[in-house]
């Protein structure tokens, strides 16, 4: 089994594309096509499947992937004991959104760095238009950006003006999160004007390229809610979840770890305007080490076990 195809397999799992993977594999579309076909006919079963989210892993699909990425992972510990720059500091940074399954992907990526060497680690969460900055002022290479699809030709145009490179990592729609406690808690389905009589817990800097003022987004929404606080890190938004049963909040999907720290549970409700992008994004002159790499596929994990979850 040719561990390349590994690397293939998982670069298509990062983009959720045949032809983006291709292209920064820098081969051909029906070369890589023709691998992962491969790849499948070794293993006996279908590793990906075309979805309207794009070639996404199937239930196998990511139980290789995890296997496959462990593998890469112990090949490069072989190869970094000649390498005399792994032996020094491990160096990592990014900035990126208040998303949970994206702390998670941290937390386990740093969990696995080896504490013989030294380590040096910057993580900032913050709005998307922040992490853009801080990647053009230097401060960070790497950041994750998170928009409303609708506002999707505002950030891919300012990114593209500040030459920045931009992969998809998952598009999903928001869900309510909210106490188990909550009046509505007890509810399949939560119908969006239900809602309204409750406080709504918000992250109080959202920011779009071009519309600069957080402002002109807050008030935008303040129409559908009377109720709202304003937070500004995680930690606060579940202390205030847990401790006012009235409140709820929009949320990426939540690991259950998180949703059983706090006792909170997650429901669907249908809203316009509610669907989101998470976008990784780099400069376009910067390589990725074998450290980001390594943390990319921490997310990808993370990423999976969110999206495979029951959400009622």
């Amino acid at each position: 089994m040719n561990t390349q195809h590994f690397k293939y397999a998982i670069e298509v799992e990062r983009t959720c594309s045949i032809t983006q993977a291709a292209e920064n594999l820098y081969m051909g579309q029906p070369s890589l096509s023709k691998a992962i076909k491969e790849l499948e006919d070794t293993l006996g079963y279908i590793i990906f499947e075309r979805t309207s989210k794009g070639v996404t892993p199937t239930k196998k699909g990511v139980e290789f992937l995890t296997y496959a990425r462990n593998i890469l992972h112990q090949l490069e510990n072989m190869e970094a004991l000649s390498d005399d720059e792994n032996t020094d500091t491990q160096n990592f940074n990014i900035s990126i959104p208040r998303g949970s399954y994206i702390a998670d992907a941290i937390t386990r990526f740093v969990s696995e760095l080896d504490e013989a060497k030294g380590i040096n680690i910057n993580v900032q969460e913050t709005n998307s238009l922040q992490v853009i900055n801080n990647i053009i002022d230097g401060h960070f290479n790497l950041g994750i950006i998170r928009y409303q699809t609708e506002y999707e030709n505002y950030f891919i145009d300012y990114l593209s003006e500040k030459n920045m490179q931009y992969e998809q990592l998952w598009e999903f729609e928001y869900l309510a999160l909210m106490s188990e406690k909550h009046p509505l808690a007890q509810n399949d389905r939560v119908d969006y004007h239900e809602l309204r009589d409750y406080i709504e817990i918000s992250h109080g800097d959202t920011a779009v390229p071009y519309i600069m003022q957080s402002n002109t987004i807050r008030e935008k929404r303040t129409a559908k809610s009377l109720k709202r606080i304003y937070v500004y890190e995680r930690c606060s938004q579940y202390d205030l979840l847990f401790s006012i049963p009235t409140t709820y909040m929009w949320v990426s999907p939540i690991p259950d770890k998180w949703l059983k720290r706090y006792h909170l549970i997650q429901r669907k409700c249908k809203v316009s305007g509610h669907r989101y992008k998470d976008v990784f994004i780099y400069p376009r002159d910067y390589k990725l080490t074998a450290l980001d790499r390594r943390f990319i596929d921490k997310l990808s994990e993370a990423k999976n076990e969110v999206s495979f979850q029951d959400y009622k």
